[in-house]
């Protein structure tokens, strides 16, 4: 299989917190994630995901944008705020497409944003992609932006 994971500091699989709202979503992405090599931890609110983030300190963070009480906006926003998360990638994924509504995610302190339905491969590339940035002191010290 192509969509190996390299392997983390001390031997463990990356670490990937999905927040999602929705129970078949959240069941269908992780199992996704955990087949590729990921370990998953799963928030169903964004409160929930704000706690875990800065108790668990993920490698990699995907983010529901439209939950109820605190959306992914807010929670982006509060999860930035964590100087250990500061430079945690964050994937904003939502239904929607719209180019305005990238803008706010970005905005938000998103790292990239993924409209659904999404390809697999293309998650998987973008995941790794990021990882291997967070990997990598040198881009981290310029932490550009992924803009496409």
């Amino acid at each position: 299989m192509d969509q190996t994971v390299s392997m983390r500091r001390g031997g463990s699989s990356p670490t990937i917190l999905l927040v999602e709202d929705f129970d078949d979503t959240r069941l269908m992405m992780k199992m996704w994630l955990v087949k590729n090599g990921y370990r998953v931890l799963e928030a169903e609110t964004g409160e929930e995901g704000v706690a875990l983030a800065q108790e668990e300190l993920p490698d990699l963070i995907i983010m529901d944008m439209m939950m109820p009480r605190m959306n992914g906006l807010d929670a982006a926003q509060r999860i930035r705020q964590h100087s250990d998360l500061s430079q945690t990638p964050i994937v904003a994924v939502s239904a929607y497409g719209a180019d305005e509504y990238r803008s706010l995610a970005l905005e938000a302190g998103c790292d990239e944003y993924v409209s659904t339905p999404f390809e697999p491969r293309t998650l998987s590339e973008l995941i790794k992609s990021l990882l291997a940035r967070e990997q990598s002191p040198d881009l981290n010290a310029s932490q550009a932006n992924i803009g496409h």
